[in-house]
């Protein structure tokens, strides 16, 4: 069913729900909280010690007073508490409060409290009588993700409509299953996910979800698997001599991981079997030069090896590495490049070399799986940065060959235990040193007042020939979340920074062409300071930037960070990393301590499974995290692995399906496999 189809919603408020990715009742229903506002018992202003929402019960002390301040009017008012303890509330262009809040009225003040110096702050609070505020308590309010011009009341209105029209699901989960881990049914768990009786009905509606999410994908690796378990191998590739000359002429040795790893992978490729492998390393352990090899041995064979890669950007950098290795050495084939921004005219060129098998190696992105390309002889197909790519693509393009070899490059450190289960179809390789070339990253976790020196530093490092990065939670700024943003931060900057130091923004939000042209000019020097999203934390390779700057740096999870500080380090000269944060949160603070004080991605992943709690449920996402819409494979680690049991129990028919169950469980899983799987990542 169309979302128009709904009372309320017509074309103008369709196109904001599209936005959201929202298209259909079922989208709506599938779009779930990111958070819940809860409306507890107020506090004692002297009890609130850290920032987060709260709710205190206060007589209005003194008169408001109104300023103006540029295009904003300012209203400030001080609360006093039942102990005399006093909280200053502020709020923007809402003038018309004045007359509400008399001196010596009492209400009931909701907002997030923050710090300005030592005086406690609320900014932009709700206002509640006590009667209003009373009705409250104790109830779940969902709160989602939004797009400018749809309003959380408006998406709540089409949810209470959505359930109300959808026709009750046949719960595809086995009777057998949902008891074995006392999960709730499918029906119920979408009625609580998004207005929860309580806590705890939140909480097993979540379960069951979360369940369903990796239930399905493990479905859909296990299908995967038991396709290329017993795939021979039609492709013998031994190691050829160039391989020896390159590796003694590269610029530094290979480290012990790196030529495990490789040998790991000419020992598949030689072998009866197809290759199917996952080489997981960590940002900068150097697996671009193993999949390079790899591919030379492809091509020297006389076969052809493609390598997909997340970004243009990322794409031609390959392209010029790779292209210059095979001038240098004379090597006898072609390497063609295809990228979604080429020319009709340049894309039919390489159409035909490909075809033909002029070239050996391909390197592109999404291109390399459009329809129009055909392979001659495609033995050894690559994914780089593998968390971007559905498993849907990654088979695309392997079916472009007949059972050609499989490589997976991963650079997000999971737990052993975890990528087994997550990467079920593969076998996994781990390269877990750095090259002895890369000097470690210095990092720092330093508050707002640093800021000044952190500029200051920045101008040096430019002045001295480097680039750097600063990264922002929002693309543009936003009235629930107070966040520094890409766009007024990229103004501030430059007024910041000398006249000659060319700064820059970027964010997902832009068009393909445009971010790219970016990134190639900070790839190229013409931009000396980048402001961006995280939609840098995979794609590019700059050496010569030395610099991360990472804002709200508490606004991100663990993993993200690690993944964005891997950005900077990649050259020969000393890189720094310097982590804002803008929290008095004691968590907030001991998660920033374990980036100040380890650059391994293994090590932070698994400190950040045992870290995580409850209370990071329904936070903001993990910027990169595994595409999942509830699931967090690092929070619940545990389900993951009964769902995985539950497929083994399953395919050994331990637990009986009736016909009716079994019909609609392959229904289910067909249609999910062919709806979801390219927007479940990994």
């Amino acid at each position: 069913m169309d979302i128009r189809t709904l009372k309320g919603i017509g074309d103008k408020t369709a196109i904001l729900f599209n936005k959201l990715d929202i298209y259909t009742v079922r989208d709506l229903i599938n779009y779930y909280p990111r958070a819940y506002e809860s409306y507890e018992a107020p506090m004692l202003i002297a009890d609130c010690n850290e920032e987060k929402i709260i709710t205190v019960k206060g007589r209005v002390f003194g008169k408001p007073r109104l300023a103006v301040v540029g295009r904003y009017k300012i209203l400030s008012v001080t609360v006093q508490d039942s102990e005399g303890e006093c909280i200053r509330l502020t709020w923007f262009n809402m003038p018309f409060l004045m007359s509400k809040l008399q001196e010596g009225s009492v209400f009931y003040f909701r907002g997030k409290m923050s710090y300005k110096g030592k005086d406690k702050v609320i900014e932009q609070p709700e206002i509640f009588t006590e009667s209003q505020y009373k009705e409250k308590i104790n109830q779940l309010q969902p709160v989602y993700g939004l797009t400018k011009g749809l309003s959380n009341k408006t998406l709540v209105k089409a949810v209470k409509g959505a359930l109300k029209e959808i026709v009750p699901t046949y719960d595809y989960l086995p009777e057998g299953v949902r008891k074995k881990y006392n999960l709730t049914d499918y029906n119920t768990a979408i009625q609580e996910i998004h207005f929860p009786s309580d806590s705890e009905q939140k909480m097993n509606a979540r379960k069951r979800l979360v369940f369903d999410e990796f239930f399905k994908f493990i479905n859909v690796l296990s299908s995967f698997k038991e396709k290329n378990q017993y795939c021979e191998n039609d492709f013998i590739i031994k190691r050829d001599s160039i391989i020896d000359t390159i590796i003694k002429e590269l610029p530094f040795e290979l480290t012990d991981a790196q030529k495990k790893v490789l040998d790991e992978i000419e020992s598949d490729m030689s072998g009866e079997k197809c290759m199917n492998r996952l080489v997981q390393g960590d940002v900068g352990s150097g697996k671009t030069i193993v999949a390079v090899l790899a591919m030379f041995n492809t091509a020297m064979a006389g076969y052809q090896a493609a390598i997909m890669a997340p970004t243009e950007v990322l794409a031609n950098q390959h392209y010029e590495y790779i292209s210059g290795l095979v001038e240098k050495y004379n090597l006898p084939f072609r390497v063609s490049l295809l990228t979604g921004s080429m020319t009709a005219k340049n894309k039919r060129k390489e159409y035909e070399r490909i075809e033909i098998g002029l070239s050996r190696i391909i390197i592109g992105t999404h291109a390399l799986i459009q329809e129009a390309v055909s392979y001659d002889c495609l033995a050894l197909v690559i994914t780089d940065e593998q968390h971007r790519f559905g498993v849907r693509q990654r088979e695309q393009l392997s079916n472009k060959g007949r059972n050609p070899h499989i490589l997976v490059m991963s650079a997000t450190p999971i737990p052993r235990t975890l990528a087994i289960i997550l990467y079920g179809d593969l076998d996994i390789s781990v390269m877990n040193q750095m090259p002895s070339e890369r000097l470690p990253i210095k990092n720092c976790v330093v508050g707002t007042d640093y800021r000044p020196n952190a500029y200051r530093f920045i101008e040096k490092e430019v002045k001295s020939g480097h680039q750097a990065y600063v990264i922002c939670p929002m693309v543009e700024e936003s009235e629930n979340i107070e966040a520094e943003n890409v766009i007024d931060y990229c103004e501030k900057l430059k007024k910041e920074l000398s006249q000659d130091i060319n700064v820059e923004y970027l964010h997902g939000k832009m068009k393909p062409a445009l971010k790219n042209q970016i990134m190639e000019d900070f790839a190229s020097k013409k931009i000396d300071v980048l402001v961006s999203t995280t939609v840098i934390e995979v794609g590019i390779n700059v050496p010569n930037a030395t610099v991360m700057m990472i804002e709200d740096a508490g606004r991100f999870g663990l993993a993200a960070l690690h993944q964005l500080r891997g950005r900077v380090g990649r050259g020969a000269a000393q890189s720094y990393c310097i982590f804002i944060n803008t929290s008095k949160n004691k968590e907030t603070q001991k998660r920033l301590e374990i980036l100040n004080k380890s650059n391994d991605g293994f090590y932070i992943a698994s400190e950040d499974m045992k870290m995580r709690g409850p209370g990071d449920f329904f936070g903001i996402r993990q910027s990169g995290d595994m595409g999942f819409n509830i699931a967090d494979i690092y929070l619940d680690y545990e389900i993951l692995k009964q769902a995985s049991d539950a497929i083994q129990l399953l395919n050994k028919k331990m637990i009986e399906i009736s016909e009716l169950e079994e019909s609609v469980l392959k229904e289910e899983t067909a249609g999910w496999i062919e709806q979801a799987s390219n927007k479940i990542n990994l």
